[in-house]
């Protein structure tokens, strides 16, 4: 069954949902199974439980085009294509596999396509504050200019 496939096969709508009313089609998600490495004994011999899902991010028409903008813009670097990628093979299961690929993506998009926070106010010092610190480093001066031993004869 190794080669890529389009659609999953019945995920729900839930772990699809990237934030809001937004979520990823299934007909856009593109999967590939392949063998795991790793432990499983013979199964794993047999069995294509490894999975890789693909999702165009560029050209999907299921994001609004500010997150596409911004998604594009962060996940730059991990982008093949216009194209981003995630691979799951923890579990012997293929299935359990899947799930965990689509959370990885659903996750990293969510991530991606999150606004910028706000940009900090600076705040100013209350006035008392730095009255205060100028009155105890002046009393730390006084303390340690009597420790000088002048006037001591």
């Amino acid at each position: 069954m190794s080669g890529l496939s389009r659609g999953s096969g019945g995920l729900s709508p839930e772990k699809l949902r990237i934030r809001g009313s937004v979520s990823l089609p299934e007909a856009e998600l593109m999967w590939r199974f392949s063998r795991s490495s790793g432990p499983g004994g013979q199964h794993v011999n047999t069995s294509d439980s490894q999975v890789e899902l693909r999702f165009d991010l560029v050209n999907t028409g299921a994001l609004p085009d500010v997150w596409k903008e911004r998604a594009v813009e962060r996940l730059g670097p991990r982008l093949v294509g216009g194209v981003i990628g995630v691979r799951a093979s923890e579990h012997r299961s293929q299935w359990r596999n899947r799930e965990m690929a689509v959370t990885r993506l659903v996750s990293l998009l969510a991530e991606a396509t999150a606004p910028p926070p706000k940009p900090r106010r600076p705040t100013k010092i209350p006035r008392g504050i730095n009255e205060r610190r100028l009155r105890n480093k002046k009393q730390r001066g006084e303390t340690k200019r009597g420790r000088s031993g002048q006037g001591w004869g």
